[in-house]
């Protein structure tokens, strides 16, 4: 987390003497901290730093619509001679609203709404006993963020949240730190 809010602070620092770039169509790709608690009502969890890409369209200053890929991470766990694995992703599309900030050009606040494609799958496996455990579920639920970006020429910078319900566990949290490149 500490090296997502100082690459944050650089961003926003570079930003201060930038313009605005108004791109129709931006690519994007960024590192998040996923978070996915109480898998299939044990103990398992996703805690873990993985990444994202994004595309978008900007139509006008205010509008915009977004897909995001989403690699939620992957973790074992091990008790004695039980292990359980987890994983999911998640594919998301969102209607994103844009306020720009007239004070400070260069920076805008947004919030986005949309559904998230997510997939979740888990295996526990004890190899002294019979017991074997599967599950392997996908859904799609609504979704929405929140968050702020920073423009210098035609790169940006972005620090958002994003939350959807997964079955079978809390729900999705994720923080993300994004790179954008505003193609035209």
């Amino acid at each position: 987390m500490r090296m997502l809010a100082l690459l944050t602070l650089v961003a926003l620092t570079l930003a201060s003497t930038a313009t605005r770039a108004q791109g129709f169509l931006y690519l994007g790709a960024g590192i998040s901290q996923n978070k996915l608690d109480d898998i299939g009502n044990s103990i398992s969890h996703l805690d873990n730093t993985s990444w994202k890409a994004l595309v978008g369209v900007r139509p006008i200053r205010y509008l915009g619509v977004e897909a995001d890929y989403l690699d939620l991470g992957s973790h074992t766990d091990q008790y004695l001679s039980t292990t359980t694995h987890s994983d999911a992703r998640a594919l998301a599309a969102f209607a994103v609203g844009f306020l720009p900030i007239p004070v400070i050009s260069f920076l805008d606040v947004y919030a986005k709404a949309g559904l998230a494609r997510w997939q979740l799958h888990q295996n526990t496996n004890d190899p002294l006993s019979p017991n074997y455990y599967h599950f392997s579920n996908d859904g799609t639920d609504f979704a929405w963020g929140l968050g702020a970006q920073a423009h210098f020429g035609n790169i940006g910078a972005r620090l958002e949240y994003e939350e959807f319900s997964v079955a079978n566990t809390n729900g999705a949290r994720v923080f993300s730190l994004d790179f954008i490149l505003s193609l035209f």
